[in-house]
């Protein structure tokens, strides 16, 4: 197993994926970058930490160590916009959600490099979840599939005002069942917390790709809003604002409504 893909393997019918919380870009992948830290600013900062407690719920976690700046492995790899019509970043990403050129003027990756990143990241990674959802299934009629993921709260360049802090992506309710929606609902609206449901955040190239309810596997994006459980700057993040540090009893409160959804989508696929 390459050694920037990591994979537990639990047997509870949940899969809990996080393809964005890396910050490693390999030496290859540097050139023409403008900043090492502007390229890994927009990870999805301490989501590994804060969702740490699964392995306790022996479930399978994916994790890859590779920063969403090499390559976004929920992105399609096609190329193809996963929201057509709004603002968003590309497979192999020029820009940070704010706008910002991650690459000096002409020496963005090439067609030939993205594929190269595909083969070596992008397809390694969906192909590890897909082993684990067959294996899963092997024993379970039922699996359920959770990919993990944060962002800052206000990026006027993606959504309008301030982000709810629970935003439950479905892809329009096809990627999963009803019942599990409902009972995720359930938690966010009872948490005191923000939610929506299939609003900016519809679920990504994961979710999509690998829903297949009328087949047992249920698929849910958790988007979750950075101040939920860090603190934001109040400005446009800098070196010295941001990345803030993981504050456990900051994230606690967040944390728990996290153990609840997680137990709920266990509770879902074991019945």
């Amino acid at each position: 197993m390459a050694d920037w893909l990591t994979i537990r393997r639990g047997a509870a019918p949940l899969v809990v994926s996080l393809p964005h919380t890396g910050t490693e870009i390999p030496e290859d992948c540097q050139t023409g970058l403008v900043s090492l830290w502007l390229a890994r600013r927009d990870a999805d900062w301490w989501i590994d930490t804060l969702y740490d407690f699964a392995a306790e719920m022996d479930a399978t976690v994916v994790h890859t160590a590779i920063s969403r700046t090499v390559i976004d492995v929920n992105r399609d790899p096609s190329g193809v916009s996963l929201y057509p019509g709004q603002a968003t970043t590309e497979l192999c990403p020029t820009t940070t959600f704010d706008g910002e050129l991650l690459y000096e003027e002409g020496r963005e990756p090439s067609t030939e490099e993205i594929e190269r990143r595909k083969a070596r990241y992008h397809a390694p990674y969906h192909e590890a979840l897909k082993v684990e959802i067959a294996r899963l299934r092997a024993i379970h009629p039922t699996v359920v599939v959770y990919d993990c993921h944060s962002i800052r709260s206000r990026i006027p360049r993606l959504f309008e005002g301030e982000l709810p802090v629970f935003n439950i992506g479905t892809n329009s309710g096809l990627s999963c069942a009803p019942d599990l929606q409902a009972r995720i609902e359930a938690i966010t609206a009872a948490s005191g917390f923000p939610s929506v449901s299939n609003g900016r955040f519809k679920g990504g190239y994961i979710t999509r790709s690998l829903g297949a309810p009328e087949a047992g596997i249920h698929t849910v994006q958790m988007e979750l809003a950075c101040r939920a459980y860090m603190p934001e700057p109040e400005s446009m993040p800098t070196p010295e604002t941001w990345p803030t540090p993981y504050d456990a009893a900051y994230a606690d409160p967040l944390r728990e409504n996290l153990k609840a959804i997680l137990t709920a989508c266990l509770g879902f696929a074991e019945a």
